[in-house]
This record gives C-alpha cells, sequence and structure tokens, in this order.
C-alpha cells in the first residue's frame, strides 16, 4: 500500500481543503469525497439540517469501502473516525485567519449573492457562519477548532503531513504527490 492510497485532507473552514482534496484527487486519478455531502442532509438554502450520525457514517464508509483508493476532504475529526481508520496518510492544511476569511467571502458570495446581502433569505446563516469560521483559532465556538484539531492529530495513528495553505494548490500538490505535476 502507498501512503497514498487513502488521503484525508482536513484543516479549518477555507483553508483550501476541498480544493486541495479535488487537485489530489484528479492528480492521483482517484475519487475525492466531501465530508459535507455526507454530514449536511441537501437542503434549499443548503448546511441547515445535518444528518444523524449513524447515517453520515454509513454513507461515507460505504462510499469508501467501494474504493480502493480515495481521498476524503473536510473534517470528520467527531463523527468519522471508524470510516477514516483506513487512511494512509492525514493531511492537515494550514491558513492563517485572515486569508481564510478572504476565502469565504469571496466563495460564499460567489455561491449565494444576493440571498447572503442584509435582507436575502440567507443572511442571518451567513452571519452565524462568519463568525463560527473566524472563531476557528480561539475555539470560541463549539465544534470544529484548532486546539480540538490539535488533539485529534496528536492521537492519530497514520503519518500527518503539515501543508501550508497559503502557496498554490498546484505546488502544494506537487509537495504531496512529489515530482513535478504537469
Amino acid at each position: 500500500m502507498s501512503l497514498l492510497d487513502r488521503i484525508h485532507v482536513l484543516g479549518a473552514s477555507g483553508a483550501g481543503v476541498t480544493t486541495l482534496g479535488l487537485a489530489l484527487g484528479a492528480q492521483l486519478s482517484i475519487p475525492c469525497f466531501d465530508s459535507d455531502d455526507y454530514f449536511w442532509l441537501p437542503t434549499d438554502p443548503p448546511y441547515e439540517k445535518k444528518r444523524d450520525v449513524a447515517e453520515r457514517l454509513s454513507l461515507l464508509s460505504g462510499d469508501l469501502s467501494r474504493a480502493p483508493r480515495w481521498v476524503l476532504a473536510g473534517s470528520v475529526d467527531s463523527w468519522g473516525l471508524p470510516a477514516i481508520a483506513a487512511a494512509s496518510v492525514i493531511i492537515y492544511l494550514d491558513t492563517p485567519a485572515d486569508v481564510r476569511m478572504q476565502r469565504l467571502r469571496a466563495r460564499e458570495s460567489a455561491r449565494f449573492g444576493e440571498r447572503i446581502a442584509p435582507g436575502g433569505a440567507m443572511f442571518e446563516q451567513h452571519q452565524a457562519f462568519m463568525a463560527w469560521a473566524a472563531g476557528y483559532e480561539s475555539g470560541a465556538f463549539a465544534g470544529r477548532n484548532r486546539d480540538r484539531h490539535e488533539r485529534w492529530l496528536a492521537g492519530l495513528q497514520q503519518p500527518v503531513m503539515r501543508c501550508d495553505g497559503t502557496k498554490p494548490t498546484k505546488a502544494l500538490v506537487q509537495e504531496i504527490v512529489g515530482g513535478p505535476i504537469p
């Protein structure tokens, strides 16, 4: 088994985890699964209703078991441990808060446009999300935060690779995979 057969990429919201996961999957010709697809029920507006933990885990485990090689992008440390026990390497993407928040503002604006503007249908949800994302370093909110991630990473058996999320995606892929990327 290669170190790059089953890759779990995680980090704070806006760190570039999904982007890196998709790029690694494309480079290695393996599927990339996004933890949000398992965590959240499909709703409009999105990200309002969480799936039951057992259902998340069943769906994720099923998808990962059907793929001999895979990339899993996103944080699953509070619910997905059984699914990622088979990961061959864990990649922690560390990105400064100011960069993450700038990325999130651009991403959310592109995705939702006027829906997140004052008076929009998703304005309150967007404000709460941005406040939650900004609290990653301080742990001001429940759920995903730096301290929890660090404790989780320290307890893993798999090798952990730490990457600088300010680097261009192509450079990160090259750093992880090794060798030049065409």
